[in-house]
C-alpha cells in the first residue's frame, strides 16, 4: 500500500491577512461582456494564457478607436511579442504628451500587470476613463516573456499566493530577462530595447511580484536615488521622490492598499536584522534606467498578498501614473533633459552593499515565531498573517560602489567584433564608423590575472579583472571598426559596457575571452641560451632576475617559471595576450 499524493495546494503557505479595499469598486461583475478573465474567475484567482490574452485585447482593438496592437518581436518559440498602445493621437504620438510604458510578464509567474492593464484600458475605452488618454499616451506590454508565460503550471512560484496558474520565470531558452538589461542577448529584450528607443517613455513601470520577508505591505516600489541615495541620474530622482512617490502613496492609501519602499531582508531567518536596497545593478531595470536616464520603477508587489489585492494596486498605481504624467510630465522631461547632459569625468561602478546603515527605517512587518522542523532540524520562520500593531525599526543598508572609472573621449571597437558592436547599436549608442583603415593613438589596457568563473550564470561563463595596466599604442582599426564617443547621453552606460573591470561589461559577461588565449611558444633548448645571453649583456635585468629567485622561493625552484620569465620579456613574447582589444581615446 502506497501514501496518498500530497493535495499540492499551497496550503503550506502562511495566512494573509484579511483585506478590505475601496478599489475592489474596480472590478466588473463577470456578466459584463469586457469583464477580464480575472475579473470572471469567481476567486478572482486566475490570469488568462496567451491567445486568450490576444484574442481579448484584439476584440478591444476592434471596438475602440483608441487601442493598436503593435507586433514588437518574436520569441525564441516564435511567438510574436505584442504592445497594446492606447492613444487619441492615432498612428504618430504628439510630441508634447508624456509616454508610460508598463511591462508586465518579463518574469511571466509575476503577471499582476497583465491583469491591471486588461482591466484599465477597458475602463478607458467604455466606462469613463477615457480622459485618461487627454494628456498622456499609455504603451502596455501585457506579457513580455510570452515563452516563460506558456510554461504554466500550478507549480511555478512556491511563493506566491495566486494566480492559480503561473507562467515560468525563465524564457525557452532559459534565460532570466531581468538580468539582460546591458548584455541584451535576448530577442525579448532586444525587442524590448527596439520599443523603447521608438517610443522614448516619459516614465518606464516594470512591474514584479518579489519574494523574501512577510510584511504589510501590498505594493513596494523603488527606483535608484530613492530617499536621497545615489543616482546616475540625479534630477530624475528628485523629481520621482519629490512629486511622483508622496503623490502615489497618497492615491495607494486612499483606495485601501500599503504602499512601501522596495527593500529586501538582509536575512530570511532573522526578519528585523536589516533591509538593504537590492543592490543598484544596470543589469536589472531600475539599474539600466539610471544609466541610460530613463525614468524606470521597479514595481514588487508582495507574493503572500491574494492575487486580487495585487492586480488593484497594480490598477490604481497605473492609473495615478496617468494623472501625475499629465499634469507633472513637462517637469519630468526638464529632469530627463538635465541627466541626460551630465558627463561625469570618474563614474562608480561594481556597487555592493555598504558595511554601515545609512539610516533607520519604520518598518510595517507581520507578527512572527519559530517552531522546531524536523525536516530541517533546527527552528523556523512561522509568519502569522497578523499586522504587528507595533512598527519595526530597522537598520537600512544601501549600496556603494567598489571601482571607480575614469571616463575617455571615447572607445574604439575593432571590426571584427561585429556582435559588441550591434548590441552597442542596440542599446541606441551613436557611433562613427570607420571606411577606411584609420590609424590612432589609442590606450589599451593590460589585464593582470583575469579570473574566469568556475560555473556558467545567464547562459555565459564570467570573468573578472581587478587589475589593469595601460598602454599607449598605434592602432590600425580596419573598416568595419567604430568609435564610440562617450559625450553623448548614454556615454555612462557605454563606460560600464566597455571597461573591462566594470562587472556590467561585456569582458565581464565573457564576451571577449579571446584575450585569455596566448599564441606561440618557445621551447627550452631555444630559451635557455637566449635567457643566459640576456642575463650577460643586461646588468638591470640581471639584478631584476635575482631579486625575483631571493623573494619567490616557489618561482625559483620551478626551471619551466623561470625561462617563462625570461620569454615574456623578449619579442617572441605574444604581445597580445591579455591585452585588452577595444581602444580608449584619453
Amino acid at each position: 500500500m502506497t501514501d496518498a499524493p500530497a493535495p499540492w495546494d499551497q496550503d503550506f503557505l502562511p495566512p494573509a491577512p484579511p483585506w478590505q479595499g475601496a478599489s475592489q469598486a474596480l472590478l466588473r461583475d463577470g456578466s459584463d461582456p469586457w469583464a477580464s478573465a480575472f475579473e470572471a474567475d469567481p476567486e478572482h484567482d486566475f490570469s488568462p494564457n496567451y491567445v486568450d490574452t490576444r484574442a481579448w485585447f484584439d476584440r478591444l482593438e476592434a471596438a475602440s478607436p483608441w487601442i493598436r496592437i503593435e507586433v514588437f518581436g518574436t520569441s525564441p518559440e516564435g511567438r510574436p511579442i505584442y504592445a497594446v498602445i492606447a492613444s487619441k493621437d492615432g498612428d504618430k504620438f504628439h510630441p508634447g504628451k508624456p509616454v508610460l510604458l508598463a511591462q508586465a510578464g518579463i518574469h511571466p509567474g509575476e503577471i499582476d500587470g497583465k491583469d491591471a492593464g486588461m482591466m484599465l484600458l477597458r475602463d478607458i475605452c467604455f466606462y469613463g476613463k477615457e480622459g485618461l488618454l487627454d494628456g498622456v499616451n499609455l504603451i502596455l506590454a501585457p506579457i513580455l516573456s510570452v515563452d516563460g508565460h506558456e510554461r504554466a503550471s500550478r507549480y511555478s512560484r512556491p511563493n506566491q499566493r495566486g494566480p492559480r496558474i503561473q507562467g515560468w520565470r525563465n524564457t525557452a531558452t532559459n534565460q532570466n530577462l531581468n538580468r539582460d538589461y546591458m548584455k541584451l542577448d535576448q530577442p525579448e529584450m532586444q525587442a524590448a530595447r527596439g520599443l523603447i528607443n521608438k517610443y522614448r517613455p516619459d516614465l518606464y513601470v516594470d512591474i514584479h511580484v518579489t519574494d523574501g520577508l512577510d510584511y504589510q505591505y501590498d505594493l513596494t516600489f523603488g527606483y535608484n536615488g530613492e530617499a536621497a541615495s545615489w543616482s546616475r541620474s540625479p534630477a530624475i530622482a528628485t523629481w520621482l521622490d519629490g512629486v511622483f512617490k508622496p503623490a502615489m502613496y497618497a492615491s495607494l492609501e486612499a483606495e485601501g492598499h500599503i504602499p512601501g519602499e522596495l527593500v529586501f531582508g538582509l536575512d530570511d531567518d532573522n526578519p528585523k536584522k536589516g533591509l538593504s536596497d537590492g543592490g543598484l545593478g544596470e543589469r536589472y531595470s531600475n539599474g539600466w534606467g539610471a544609466a541610460a536616464h530613463v525614468p524606470t520603477i521597479l514595481i514588487e508587489n508582495h507574493s503572500l498578498k491574494p492575487h486580487a489585492q495585487r492586480v488593484l494596486a497594480t490598477y490604481v498605481f497605473l492609473e495615478t501614473a496617468l494623472k501625475l504624467m499629465a499634469t507633472e510630465g513637462a517637469a519630468l522631461r526638464g529632469a530627463i533633459t538635465a541627466d541626460k547632459a551630465l558627463r561625469p569625468a570618474e563614474i562608480p561602478a561594481n556597487f555592493v552593499q555598504a558595511k554601515a546603515p545609512a539610516r533607520t527605517r519604520s518598518f510595517k512587518g507581520i507578527r512572527y515565531d519559530t517552531y522546531e522542523s524536523a525536516a530541517s532540524g533546527r527552528r523556523e520562520i512561522r509568519w502569522l498573517g497578523e499586522a504587528d500593531p507595533e512598527l519595526w525599526s530597522l537598520p537600512h543598508f544601501l549600496s556603494e560602489p567598489t571601482l571607480t572609472l575614469a571616463r575617455p573621449k571615447a572607445y574604439w571597437v575593432p571590426g571584427y567584433r561585429a556582435d559588441l558592436i550591434a548590441r552597442l547599436a542596440l542599446h541606441g549608442a551613436a557611433m562613427e564608423p570607420v571606411a577606411a583603415p584609420k590609424t590612432v593613438r589609442v590606450e589599451m589596457l593590460r589585464l593582470a590575472k583575469p579570473e574566469i568563473a568556475t560555473q556558467a550564470a545567464e547562459g555565459h561563463v564570467a570573468i573578472t579583472v581587478k587589475e589593469v595596466t595601460p598602454e599607449r599604442r598605434d592602432w590600425t582599426f580596419m573598416p568595419g571598426s567604430v568609435r564610440v564617443s562617450t559625450d553623448q547621453p548614454l556615454g555612462d552606460l557605454i563606460v560600464l559596457l566597455l571597461e573591462p573591470q566594470s562587472s556590467e561589461s561585456f569582458f565581464a559577461w565573457g564576451m571577449i575571452p579571446e584575450v585569455l588565449t596566448r599564441v606561440e611558444y618557445i621551447e627550452a633548448y631555444a630559451i635557455a641560451p637566449l635567457a643566459d645571453q640576456m642575463l650577460a649583456r643586461d646588468g638591470a635585468l640581471k639584478a631584476e632576475f635575482e631579486a625575483k629567485l631571493a623573494s619567490d622561493a616557489k618561482f625559483a625552484a620551478s626551471p619551466g617559471a623561470r625561462l617563462a620569465w625570461f620569454y615574456k620579456r623578449t619579442p617572441f613574447y605574444d604581445d597580445r595576450y591579455l591585452l585588452y582589444p577595444i581602444g580608449r581615446e584619453v
